[in-house]
């Protein structure tokens, strides 16, 4: 089965999905202006209340009752209903993730949590998102029996990955792979902010209904209060009312109908970016056995399941009208486009045994945690070898150094994430996710090794500004993470990240100035500390990015000027072979006037602000734009860490994530 080709007739049928959905909102709003300029002209002609009458004019003529100054003040006014629904409820979600997590009842796993099966669940997570070149996520966990999961938030920076109960304890690991796999698809490929902003629009459209169910409630008001005056005002308020509940939710049914099948559609696409993700059908497919063998199946019972239904990895809810409201094609569809050899057989699925075998895996990394294999058939496994031959023919680079992997992971990068965590001690895997001693490793990446001048600074400046306790740790750690092979070094700041985010917003604070302080101690920027301060802010502090302007290349020559000089001096090579990657870099973007900067005038505000300028380039330029960082570091036929710590460091600025570095 050719999961590529999934994926591209996917995308093409989602684009023209939001279209109809986008139609379906402006059609809503002319048959809404359309039944109140009928209704105010019924008014208006016979109960003798409108102004817009002249003496002359009869009644019943269809050109009377399109008043077109009045249709567009009508139509403005639901224009402004709509919008403001869908802005509150964008506003009350700014949070991201986390406010989805926590309006389904979600609770924070700690990165640190020693619970066997919470452990194993946060090992496949932090595996993924290293694999993958994203910020490590945080992790909810719901109380529910169903087998489910989500991704939410507005970008990767503020992702959360939420899970149920029944998932976590139910699936073995290769199982609980492909889910999590599925979901950071959605994270790699913007569905989550689409998702997003189809809860807006909803309840915008909702809106209107409930501004008619207001309507019934005042006209009823007003004729209890009015000695019963039935007059024609009372019944045409009444009309209105009535109207606009009728329209606004006949809306919302027809934009959860688009919404559907437009979700219907990103759940194949996350399928098969599962596979090519893990090269393994096996975990996936059984995970959706699991979901049909299981009495609970994957519903939740959370009374706010059915607002955020389009999200989940299976269906969280059921619907009235079967398939036409479905936010998720049919198990069998899904299972059979991953494994066509299956037996259309669903395993019996009991929690109990389940659950004693995820508490024997515990924290290890085996594929062979027991779970529900010995309930699956082994139908699966007989197409793994067919995928596997697609997943490894996706035009993997020998060093997994181009552009054709960002946002597209392999499986060999799963597998060199899973190796680079292996190669990182208990001691400091444990303290990444402590949030005191997480803020010790990262200053500890920030030290000099040695003992010298700078060295004594950036001490002195940490027992000025920084927690006792977190200095105490940060000697305690020192040599540890000194010692560190350097490809491990990004793998364990990332290691970091959740327990960083919850830190007080003091301690923030303090946290950073301490960072800047020690980048700035040897008034000189590298490029390892450049790239993790940046990586680290645009983690900790997600800022709407610039969508693109009309910003072009050749516009950003002096900032690029900046950029590739910084990364041609980060390998500290021979003049003269600087000098001829970076006018490789720049020969490939056309910017050739422009000469090579010495590595002196490089500063961290002027990595900075030319970074700041590159966002603004339009999204399509993007991908040049990295093109030419490539040519720069495969200028001299291999790429340092450092050459490639940058190159990830822009790209993460850019929005576009980047996969490890393969060994050779």
């Amino acid at each position: 089965m050719d999961f590529f080709q999934h994926q591209d007739q996917a995308r093409k049928n989602s684009r023209r999905l939001l279209v109809f959905f986008l139609a379906a909102v402006l059609a809503l709003i002319a048959i809404t202006t359309f039944f109140i300029s009928a209704v105010l002209y019924y008014l208006d002609g016979n109960s003798g209340l409108g102004h817009t009458a002249s003496a002359g004019r009869q009644p019943g003529g269809l050109e009377q009752m399109f008043n077109w100054e009045l249709s567009g003040m009508i139509a403005l006014v639901v224009v402004f209903i709509v919008a403001v629904g869908s802005g509150y409820r964008l506003l009350q979600l700014r949070a991201g993730g986390d406010s989805i997590a926590a309006a389904l009842g979600g609770r924070r796993l700690q990165p640190n949590s020693a619970t066997p099966s919470e452990r194993r669940l946060l090992n496949v997570v932090e595996e993924m998102a290293i694999a993958s070149g994203t910020p490590v996520p945080s992790v909810y966990l719901l109380e529910e029996s169903g087998i489910n999961a989500f991704a939410a938030g507005h970008s990767s920076s503020n992702a959360v990955i939420g899970i149920t109960r029944g998932c976590m304890e139910l699936l073995d690991r290769d199982q609980l792979q492909g889910v999590i796999a599925h979901e950071f698809s959605h994270i790699l490929h913007g569905d989550m902010k689409l998702n997003l902003r189809l809860l807006g629009v909803l309840h915008g459209i909702l809106l209107i209904g409930l501004l008619g169910s207001m309507l019934l409630r005042a006209s009823s008001g007003r004729r209890s209060y009015g000695m019963r005056r039935r007059d024609k005002n009372s019944s045409g308020l009444a009309l209105v009312g009535l109207g606009l509940v009728v329209i606004g939710y006949a809306g919302t049914f027809l934009g959860k109908l688009i919404k559907a099948a437009l979700s219907r559609q990103r759940e194949f696409l996350a399928d098969a970016a599962a596979v090519q993700f893990t090269r393994n059908p096996r975990g996936i497919s059984e995970a959706l056995q699991a979901i049909g063998g299981y009495s609970q199946g994957s519903r939740l019972s959370h009374p706010q399941a059915e607002e955020f239904s389009h999200m989940y990895f299976g269906a969280g809810v059921r619907t009235a009208l079967g398939g036409m409201l479905a936010t998720h094609p049919p198990l069998a569809e899904r299972i059979h486009r991953i494994t066509p050899g299956w037996n259309g057989r669903y395993p019996e699925i009991k929690l109990a045994a389940s659950a004693t075998a995820t508490a024997a895996a515990g924290n290890t990394h085996s594929a062979t945690d027991s779970g529900l294999a010995a309930g699956i058939t082994a139908s699966s496994t007989s197409t793994a070898s067919a995928t596997d031959t697609n997943g490894a023919a996706s035009g993997n680079s020998e060093s997994g150094a181009d552009l054709t992997h960002i946002a597209n992971p392999g499986a060999q990068h799963l597998d060199r994430a899973a190796s680079l965590l292996s190669q990182l001690p208990d001691p400091l895997r444990q303290a990444a996710r402590e949030p005191f001693s997480a803020r010790a490793i990262i200053y500890n990446l920030l030290l000099q090794p040695d003992a010298g001048d700078t060295a004594a600074r950036q001490w002195q400046q940490l027992q000025q500004r920084a927690h006792p306790a977190v200095v105490k740790l940060t000697r305690q750690l020192h040599s540890q993470v000194t010692d560190l092979p350097r490809p491990t070094r990004l793998p364990l700041f990332e290691l970091t990240l959740p327990a960083l985010r919850t830190l007080s917003a003091p301690q923030y604070r303090v946290f950073k100035t301490n960072v800047a302080a020690l980048i700035k101690a040897d008034r000189e920027v590298a490029v390892f500390e450049w790239a993790l301060y940046r990586m680290l802010v645009n983690a900790l502090e997600p800022a709407p990015r610039q969508s693109g302007s009309n910003t072009d290349l050749r516009q950003l020559g002096v900032p690029i000027q900046q950029l590739l000089s910084s990364l041609c001096h980060s390998d500290q090579q021979q003049q003269e072979t600087v000098a001829a990657a970076y006018s490789a870099g720049m020969s490939q973007l056309g910017l050739t006037n422009l000469p090579l900067l010495d590595r002196n005038r490089i500063t961290l505000p002027l990595l900075d602000a030319a970074i700041k300028q590159l966002q603004a380039l339009k999204p399509l330029q993007k991908p040049a734009l990295l093109k030419a960082l490539l040519v720069c570091i495969r200028h001299d036929q291999q790429i340092t860490a450092a050459e490639y710590e940058l190159f990830r460091a822009v790209a993460d600025c850019l929005d576009c994530p980047v996969p490890p570095l393969l060994e050779r």
